[in-house]
């Protein structure tokens, strides 16, 4: 299989990131009279590099999700930017837009007209950004595309109830690789998936991005898929990174203490292939709670000081590219 160069009129490639923000927030109204505002996202900044995988991890309710409609378009900030190829993305058209960054979500049966065949989705895609011309070219161009993610030429005639969760997410991939785009922001790709199927999705990424110099922002909360993609990892608590940085530094060194709760929490595999369960994170700390002022992990924080529960530690450098949002992190980097 021979890897498909950007069409003839597609967006330039930038000099600097192809993907940045810069203190994304992210505030929703109360939901109802009386109720308090909730913020989802808490000044986010990132930059992707071209042809890297930033990984972005974290439990259920951090903002991962919300951070990934923002990065794509689909919610307007509170506060902050997005730069697309080195532009602001509402400059973007939203056919240069789609060309550019693409989304592919958890559900591909959410995404995916249960009405039209596959063939049909990936040709509309190809026919609203004039990726081909004509309906013979349109064919041919759909089972290329099917190849790529590993799908025989008929699949293109079936319809999202007779595919398998596994096939559905190579249609949904397919469909977005139609727009020829530079970025994907993968929200959470592989969670609704088995294990087997999830391999073999993860494998297929791992693939593509090699074979057609793709960028990625990759989000879940499988700390093995996360460390078999990323080159850069952010770990996301309470609507922001409290680390971030290489990704074998990250998990090989953390030094913020969510991160280590993190992995610690991964089940441990055991001789008979059954999984042992872990410590839920953040354990012994105790459950979430609001530090107005203070650090939000504070609550559950088994290593808080004084100073954590009046003032924020901001996300900063501790050692080489590696940072951490924790007044403790130099003491464990020492200590390594």
């Amino acid at each position: 299989m021979t890897a498909t160069a950007p069409a003839a009129g597609a967006p330039a490639a930038a000099a600097g990131p192809v993907l940045a923000a810069d203190g994304l927030v992210k505030v929703y109204p109360a939901g109802s009279p009386g109720g308090q505002p909730m913020t989802a996202v808490a000044g986010v900044s990132l930059q992707l590099a071209e042809r890297s995988c930033l990984g972005i991890v974290g439990e259920s309710g951090c903002g991962k999700s919300t951070l990934a409609r923002l990065l794509v378009g689909l919610e307007p900030p509170t506060a902050g930017t997005v730069l697309l190829a080195g532009r602001p993305l509402g400059s973007h058209g939203r056919a240069d837009r789609a060309r550019l960054l693409q989304l592919v979500s958890q559900d591909p049966f959410s995404s995916l007209n249960p009405r039209l065949t596959a063939g049909a989705a990936i040709t509309e895609v190809l026919q609203v950004h004039r990726r081909a011309a004509g309906r013979q070219q349109a064919a041919a161009r759909v089972a290329e595309l099917l190849d790529m993610v590993s799908l025989r030429p008929d699949f293109a005639r079936r319809l999202p109830h007779e595919m398998s969760g596994g096939q559905a997410q190579r249609v949904a991939i397919a469909r977005a690789l139609a727009a020829e785009p530079r970025t994907l922001v993968l929200d959470e790709p592989t969670s609704a998936l088995d294990v087997s199927v999830r391999a073999g999705i993860v494998n297929l990424l791992d693939r593509l991005r090699a074979e057609l110099a793709l960028s990625y922002v990759f989000i879940s909360h499988d700390m093995a898929v996360i460390r078999q993609l990323s080159d850069r990892i952010g770990v996301m608590y309470a609507g922001r990174f409290v680390e971030r940085g290489p990704w074998d530094g990250v998990l090989s060194g953390p030094l913020h203490p969510y991160t280590r709760a993190l992995l610690a929490a991964v089940p441990a595999p055991q001789p008979d292939g059954s999984l042992l369960a872990a410590a839920e994170p953040g354990a012994p700390g105790g459950p979430a709670g609001d530090m107005t002022g203070g650090c939000p992990y504070a609550p559950r924080c088994p290593l808080r000081i004084d100073q954590c529960v009046t003032a924020d530690p901001p996300l900063a450098i501790v050692s080489g590219q590696h940072e951490a949002a924790c007044y403790r992190a130099g003491e464990h980097a020492a200590s390594e």
